[in-house]
């Protein structure tokens, strides 16, 4: 049977990974838990979409080097990826190393914030992904959605170059004390999202996963009616709001109440399979 829909009914499905589509609480081992486990009915409920003409657009915080492998797990090969919390956008291009290149590539230099935040957080590990791709950092930072390409310098090389993004960690400080002084720093002309942990990233002014999206949107000629947004995490409350504003957006179970109040509805927690019953709920001519 020919499951394919009329481009007229084509939608954009963002799905940011850690949290949504990605479970890392699951208790499994070996290649299904690299990274994170996608269950069987999720996986297969995102290929049904991408192969039915929606547009499959993973949206996420990752770099492109942790976002990629990903991508392939997943079994799809969507037009277009966006990576670093929408700094990076990536195009399909079969003649690319890793079949994508970067078609949109936001940058900044990143001295004065990183100087600011240094008075504040003096034990804070400092990283830059630059925008050409690589990761300079000073002190290790834990791994998982970083480069490869990664090079230990002194904090006085993260200055002055240009940066798709800024990561801070700061393992000294609780989760509560960290909010407080990010928010006192006044930073400005950067976007910043704070994590469930004492990280923080920090994107080119205006630059989010909401900023990318729209873009894409453009691109496909795609309504904002049909447009279906999926995430967990702070960096997620633009994309959500973005998307619900004339389409629908879904909050996991577990995300923190600023996020459940930028989304549209709330779905069950990753743990409990939320997202599927989401596109089950949105998509259900696809999804069973």
């Amino acid at each position: 049977m020919d499951r394919r829909i009329a481009a007229e009914h084509r939608h954009i499905i963002a799905l940011d990974l850690d949290g949504t589509v990605l479970d890392h609480d699951f208790l499994g081992a070996g290649d299904d838990y690299e990274g994170g486990r996608i269950s069987v009915e999720l996986g297969d409920a995102i290929r049904t979409l991408h192969e039915a003409g929606h547009e499959v657009i993973v949206s996420t915080g990752r770099s492109v080097d942790a976002t990629l492998p990903i991508v392939e797990r997943l079994r799809i090969r969507p037009e277009w990826v966006i990576a670093a919390n929408g700094a990076v956008t990536l195009r399909r291009d079969p003649l690319a190393p890793r079949a994508y290149r970067r078609e949109y590539v936001e940058a900044f230099d990143p001295t004065d914030a990183l100087l600011k935040i240094r008075t504040r957080l003096v034990t804070a590990r400092f990283a830059v992904e630059l925008a050409e791709g690589g990761f300079l950092y000073t002190e290790p930072i834990p791994a998982g959605t970083l480069p490869s390409d990664q090079k230990q310098v002194p904090f006085e090389a993260l200055l002055g170059v240009q940066a798709s993004r800024v990561v801070v960690v700061s393992p000294d400080h609780l989760l509560e004390d960290f909010l407080s002084v990010v928010e006192s720093l006044g930073l400005t002309h950067v976007s910043y999202a704070v994590g469930s942990t004492s990280w923080l990233d920090i994107a080119p002014d205006g630059v989010t996963k909401a900023s990318a999206l729209e873009v894409v949107a453009a691109r496909l000629g795609i309504d904002r009616s049909r447009v279906f947004a999926a995430g967990d995490g702070r960096n997620d409350i633009e994309m959500l709001r973005w998307a619900g504003r004339s389409g629908d957006s879904v909050a996991m179970g577990q995300a923190d109440p600023e996020v459940r109040a930028a989304a549209r509805r709330v779905t069950g927690t990753v743990e409990e399979g939320g997202l599927f019953t989401a596109l089950r709920d949105r998509f259900p001519d696809l999804i069973r």
